[in-house]
């Protein structure tokens, strides 16, 4: 099996993405750093992403799958819809490491749709998904609810998750865990779903 077939080899490449990503930044992702962040060839890194443009599918892919799984098991482990609902949401706030660097990636990944369309639909079914997600979440906490409560109480809870994370990637200090969870709280609460 040559060593790009490999599967462990492609995890290292999966990792050396994801780190170019979250801690040199999206203008630094390269077909070289890629493999430097690796410690392999850049003809190793070639032979599983072409170019660039395959490093970013990559990276968003990647993002969508770490996030899918993640939220999947909180849901999965959650004693109620309201439960699952609070703990995906939270899952996504810039309130760890691995969540500021998850934040830091999203925002290079939306900058790099602007004006590419390959990669901007790649956005929008994934994040779709994560809407539809949420919307679920929201109609089995409030069954009651019409369909433009749940929706309009979908984009809100969205929109707080994803603009404190963004905030928070960008200014740690001032956009606290606490903060941020604070901010859900209130939000889910404002909302009549907490």
């Amino acid at each position: 099996m040559s060593r790009a077939a490999n599967p462990r080899a492609a995890e290292q490449l999966s990792a050396a993405v994801w780190d170019v990503l979250a801690h040199q930044g999206l203008e630094h992702l390269t077909i070289r750093a890629v493999a430097a962040a690796a410690g392999c060839t850049t003809g190793l890194v070639m032979h599983r992403f072409p170019n660039r443009r395959a490093l970013l599918r990559h990276a968003r892919e990647l993002l969508h799958e770490r996030t899918r799984l993640r939220v999947e098991a909180l849901e999965e482990a959650a004693g109620s819809p309201r439960e699952a609902l609070r703990a995906v949401l939270a899952q996504g706030l810039a309130s760890t490491e691995a969540g500021t660097l998850e934040s830091v990636v999203w925002i290079g990944f939306l900058a790099a749709t602007v004006g590419d369309p390959e990669l901007l639909e790649l956005h929008r079914i994934n994040t779709r998904a994560w809407r539809r997600r949420i919307l679920r979440l929201v109609a089995a906490t409030a069954p009651s609810w019409s369909a433009d409560q749940v929706s309009t109480a979908a984009l809100v809870l969205m929109g707080m998750a994803e603009g404190a994370a963004a905030l928070a990637s960008a200014d740690p200090e001032t956009y606290s865990p606490e903060l941020q969870e604070a901010a859900l709280d209130r939000t889910l609460t404002a909302l009549g779903l907490s």
